[in-house]
């Protein structure tokens, strides 16, 4: 079934009236991180707020079945390419801003294993955040990529950063 939005008027320019289908609008909504994208500010920190959760659960998960964890960081981390790259076609942009489905897949990768207390979360959030707006050797490069890829995986790798740093300050007894 699809739907016919309303033309918009912006500028006084009316912008075309677009149809999407319920498929789509759940492409856009999943990639968006159920509607986070959309927030008018910092949506990519928004983005990261909601992984939390997420990040916690899959922590549990690999206190349960490291295995079966690792297997659904990686089903995660697949899901989020193909969304970004089925909502980016969507919105005819290379990356566009709604998309926090790579801040969420970072976040799990950065968090991944960590031991479940407030100043680990909050070291961990705050470096993710860091290291995916500075956008470090090799992200710079992988964001060029085309797609899902470029999108996504500059984030994974935001997240390996932080995910190694963590687990080193864990491991030192420093957090």
């Amino acid at each position: 079934m699809s739907h016919s939005l309303p033309g918009i008027v912006r500028d006084r320019v009316t912008v075309p009236t677009i149809v999407i289908s319920n498929r789509q609008k759940l492409v856009l909504l999943s990639a968006s991180g159920v509607g986070a994208g959309y927030f008018p500010l910092f949506p990519g920190t928004i983005g990261t707020l909601v992984a939390i959760p997420l990040s916690l659960a899959l922590n549990n998960l690999a206190n349960f079945s490291l295995a079966f964890a690792v297997l659904t960081l990686f089903a995660a981390v697949y899901c989020a390419i193909g969304l970004a790259s089925k909502a980016s076609e969507l919105l005819g942009q290379k990356d566009p801003g709604l998309i926090v489905v790579d801040e969420i897949a970072g976040f799990l990768v950065a968090n991944f294993t960590a031991p479940n207390r407030i100043s680990v979360l909050l070291t961990a959030f705050m470096l993710f955040r860091f290291f995916d707006i500075a956008k470090i050797f090799p992200a710079s490069w992988l964001e060029k990529l085309p797609g899902g890829l470029g999108i996504v995986l500059d984030d994974i790798i935001a997240g390996v950063y932080t995910l190694v740093i963590v687990q080193l300050l864990v491991a030192w007894k420093i957090l």
